[in-house]
Protein backbone atom coordinates (compact mmCIF):
# COMPACT_ATOMS: atom_id res chain seq x y z
CA UNK A 1 0.00 0.00 0.00
CA UNK A 2 2.97 2.37 0.73
CA UNK A 3 4.11 1.85 -2.98
CA UNK A 4 0.96 2.99 -4.08
CA UNK A 5 0.09 5.86 -2.10
CA UNK A 6 3.97 6.87 -2.84
CA UNK A 7 3.39 6.58 -6.85
CA UNK A 8 -0.07 8.87 -6.39
CA UNK A 9 2.52 11.15 -3.81
CA UNK A 10 4.67 11.55 -7.29
CA UNK A 11 1.90 11.75 -9.69
CA UNK A 12 0.29 14.73 -7.77
CA UNK A 13 3.42 16.21 -6.99
CA UNK A 14 3.88 16.32 -11.16
CA UNK A 15 0.78 17.66 -11.47
CA UNK A 16 1.68 20.43 -8.59
CA UNK A 17 4.32 21.58 -10.57
CA UNK A 18 2.49 21.69 -14.20
CA UNK A 19 -0.53 23.12 -12.57
CA UNK A 20 1.45 26.11 -10.45
CA UNK A 21 3.47 26.95 -12.99
CA UNK A 22 0.83 28.33 -15.09
CA UNK A 23 -1.44 29.44 -11.76
CA UNK A 24 1.87 31.71 -10.90
CA UNK A 25 1.85 33.48 -14.42
CA UNK A 26 1.36 37.27 -13.32
CA UNK A 27 0.54 36.61 -9.37
CA UNK A 28 3.32 37.17 -6.63
CA UNK A 29 4.67 34.12 -5.60
CA UNK A 30 4.26 34.61 -1.84
CA UNK A 31 0.92 35.33 -3.02
CA UNK A 32 0.27 32.21 -4.95
CA UNK A 33 2.09 30.34 -2.40
CA UNK A 34 -0.23 31.81 0.12
CA UNK A 35 -3.79 30.78 -1.65
CA UNK A 36 -2.02 26.89 -2.55
CA UNK A 37 -1.35 26.57 1.41
CA UNK A 38 -4.66 27.68 2.47
CA UNK A 39 -6.13 25.24 0.28
CA UNK A 40 -3.67 22.36 1.48
CA UNK A 41 -4.58 23.73 4.98
CA UNK A 42 -8.62 22.86 4.08
CA UNK A 43 -7.99 19.55 2.98
CA UNK A 44 -5.45 18.70 5.56
CA UNK A 45 -8.03 19.60 8.45
CA UNK A 46 -10.85 18.46 6.07
CA UNK A 47 -9.48 14.92 6.59
CA UNK A 48 -8.48 15.21 10.24
CA UNK A 49 -12.17 15.63 10.63
CA UNK A 50 -13.37 13.35 7.83
CA UNK A 51 -11.04 10.44 9.78
CA UNK A 52 -12.30 11.56 13.63
CA UNK A 53 -8.76 12.11 14.25
CA UNK A 54 -9.16 15.79 15.93
CA UNK A 55 -8.66 13.97 18.94
CA UNK A 56 -5.23 12.75 18.88
CA UNK A 57 -4.32 16.67 19.48
CA UNK A 58 -4.09 16.50 22.91
CA UNK A 59 -1.76 13.49 23.08
CA UNK A 60 0.83 15.31 20.65
CA UNK A 61 4.49 15.65 22.83
CA UNK A 62 5.96 18.35 23.28
CA UNK A 63 9.06 16.88 21.21
CA UNK A 64 6.08 16.15 18.65
CA UNK A 65 4.99 19.59 18.51
CA UNK A 66 8.68 21.10 18.33
CA UNK A 67 9.30 18.81 15.34
CA UNK A 68 5.93 18.86 13.59
CA UNK A 69 6.34 23.23 13.86
CA UNK A 70 10.03 23.14 12.82
CA UNK A 71 9.17 20.76 9.56
CA UNK A 72 6.42 23.05 8.81
CA UNK A 73 9.01 25.98 8.50
CA UNK A 74 11.07 24.04 6.40
CA UNK A 75 7.62 22.86 4.20
CA UNK A 76 6.85 26.61 3.87
CA UNK A 77 10.52 27.97 2.81
CA UNK A 78 10.69 25.05 0.58
CA UNK A 79 7.38 26.06 -0.78
CA UNK A 80 8.41 29.75 -1.04
CA UNK A 81 11.62 28.99 -2.32
CA UNK A 82 9.70 26.72 -5.42
CA UNK A 83 7.33 28.84 -6.35
CA UNK A 84 9.65 31.49 -6.72
CA UNK A 85 12.07 29.16 -8.98
CA UNK A 86 9.55 28.34 -11.08
CA UNK A 87 7.79 31.47 -11.67
CA UNK A 88 11.05 32.67 -13.19
CA UNK A 89 12.66 29.66 -14.33
CA UNK A 90 11.62 26.71 -16.77
CA UNK A 91 9.86 23.80 -15.03
CA UNK A 92 11.69 21.25 -16.54
CA UNK A 93 14.77 22.62 -14.71
CA UNK A 94 13.46 23.84 -11.70
CA UNK A 95 11.73 20.08 -11.13
CA UNK A 96 14.96 17.92 -11.13
CA UNK A 97 16.81 20.47 -8.89
CA UNK A 98 13.89 19.91 -6.26
CA UNK A 99 14.20 16.49 -6.63
CA UNK A 100 17.50 16.24 -5.36
CA UNK A 101 16.13 16.76 -2.11
CA UNK A 102 15.69 13.03 -2.39
CA UNK A 103 19.41 12.92 -2.04
CA UNK A 104 19.76 15.17 0.85
CA UNK A 105 17.02 13.42 2.42
CA UNK A 106 19.81 10.33 2.27
CA UNK A 107 22.27 11.86 3.90
CA UNK A 108 20.66 13.46 6.61
CA UNK A 109 18.61 10.44 7.40
CA UNK A 110 22.08 8.66 7.83
CA UNK A 111 23.94 11.37 9.62
CA UNK A 112 20.96 12.52 12.06
CA UNK A 113 18.63 9.41 12.37
CA UNK A 114 21.46 6.74 11.44
CA UNK A 115 19.74 5.19 8.22
CA UNK A 116 21.70 2.42 6.87
CA UNK A 117 23.17 4.20 3.58
CA UNK A 118 23.43 0.60 1.43
CA UNK A 119 25.01 0.37 -1.40
CA UNK A 120 21.77 0.33 -3.61
CA UNK A 121 21.39 3.84 -1.77
CA UNK A 122 24.32 4.91 -2.59
CA UNK A 123 24.15 3.80 -5.81
CA UNK A 124 20.45 5.53 -6.81
CA UNK A 125 21.70 8.72 -4.94
CA UNK A 126 24.51 9.12 -7.68
CA UNK A 127 22.68 8.46 -10.16
CA UNK A 128 19.79 11.06 -9.12
CA UNK A 129 22.99 13.68 -8.60
CA UNK A 130 23.83 12.86 -12.07
CA UNK A 131 20.30 12.58 -13.82
CA UNK A 132 19.85 15.87 -12.49
CA UNK A 133 23.21 17.21 -13.68
CA UNK A 134 22.37 15.90 -17.32
CA UNK A 135 18.98 17.71 -17.10
CA UNK A 136 20.04 20.79 -16.30
CA UNK A 137 23.05 21.29 -17.75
Amino acid sequence: MWFVLALLSAVFAALTSILAKVGVDGVNSNLATAIRTMVVLAMAWGMVFLTNAQGGIADISKKSWVFLILSGLATGASWLCYYKAIQIGEVSKVVPIDKLSVVITLVLAFVFLHEKFTPKSLAGAILITAGTLIMVL
